[in-house]
């Protein structure tokens, strides 16, 4: 492992150039990867798996819509495509990458497979975290870890055709064969991760769903919402605050900000931004932490995972889901977002 100097913390991590992909198929040579599950994480994670050489099949519910990605993708059915109980049966480590309902859902087929010495693989802790209402209680004699790559399956597939990674966070939740650690870093290497930072199924679903509802995708939503409909009631136009609320930040400075850092973007700009930006960083801050620390609370009490799975379970959850996406997609921020990108060069 590399001691990295993070902030002023020290932290372990494990680095392609110490834990090879020569070294990832050595550990995995024997094994039989299934990917269950072919949604968000499942496309990307397999096919790297795949061209990085490993033995992986997917378990897919034939005829869905995902089952046909998978054929379009490549996967040959009977010979790496199977449904999920002859994948599981077939399988050493079960990846499960279902969605979280989806997990509920079929917890009971997946445990009939899970005999002595596999492998149960998570890219996310909520199930087994939240055991007392998912009912994800794993048997005791095989290996529970996990690799949770920083950003979507498309992000990682993305990247890895780059020739790049994803970074991931790496956990061991039970360590039935005395192999789960090097199971787990093998997988996260072969996944296409960047660099893999050790955590536990706790801390990944409590910073997970901390960062989806805020910085990732709540907060930021609301935040453009804000802005956008502060400019528009002062009287810009919908193109000029769209372009000064998302694109720019979107386009031209978050790339920036990812190359170099938010001190270096603060030093290359103008006084007149510099100022105002230091002057305002701390009133945003000051008024938003009570937000984290209320969403932080309601995440690790468990109140949050409650919501999701009553929602997630009704019958009408999907035709609900889209009357709220309608609502945004339609909103005149996104439909100006949309004419943006139209003209795009």
């Amino acid at each position: 492992m590399a001691q990295i100097n993070f902030g002023g913390v020290l932290e372990n991590v494990v680095t392609r150039e110490e834990f090879t992909l020569d070294k990832a198929r050595e550990v995995l040579k024997n094994e039989t990867v299934a990917v269950i599950g072919y949604g968000v994480q499942g496309p990307g994670q397999s096919l790297n798996l795949k061209d990085n050489r490993i033995n992986v099949i997917v378990g897919q519910r034939k005829g869905g819509k995902s089952w046909d990605k998978a054929l379009a993708d490549g996967w040959e059915e009977g010979k790496n495509l199977f449904d999920i109980e002859e994948a599981c049966k077939r399988a050493t480590i079960i990846q499960y990458l279902l969605s979280d309902a989806g997990q509920i859902a079929s917890w009971s087929v997946i445990k009939s497979y899970l005999t002595k010495g596999k492998a149960l693989y998570f890219s996310h802790g909520f199930g087994v975290t939240f055991h007392e209402q998912t009912g994800i209680v794993p048997p005791t004699d095989v290996d529970v870890i996990l690799v949770a790559p920083k950003g979507s399956g498309t992000s990682l597939r993305r990247l890895f055709l780059q020739g790049k990674g994803l970074n991931s966070s790496y956990a061991v939740f039970q360590d039935a064969t005395g192999k789960a650690k090097d199971r787990a870093l093998a997988l996260g290497i072969g996944v296409g991760s960047g660099y893999l930072f050790e955590t536990d199924f706790k801390k990944e679903v409590y910073s997970d769903l901390t960062g989806e509802r805020g910085i990732l995708m709540g907060a930021l939503a609301g935040l453009f919402e804000a802005q956008y409909n502060v400019l528009r009631k002062n009287g810009h136009s919908p193109s000029e605050a769209f372009n000064e609320t998302v694109e720019e930040l979107t386009q031209s400075l978050m790339p920036l900000v990812a190359e170099n850092g938010m001190d270096w973007m603060f030093a290359n700009t103008s006084v007149t931004a510099q100022r105002g930006a230091l002057d305002w960083k701390g009133k945003f801050r000051d008024v938003t932490t009570p937000v984290f620390e209320q969403l932080y609370d309601e995440v690790s009490s468990g109140r949050e995972a409650a919501r999701v799975i009553a929602e997630g379970s009704k019958p009408d959850y999907r035709e609900k889901l889209e009357v709220e996406l309608k609502e945004i997609r339609e909103s005149e921020l996104w439909q100006a977002g949309a004419a943006v990108r139209k003209l795009r060069p």
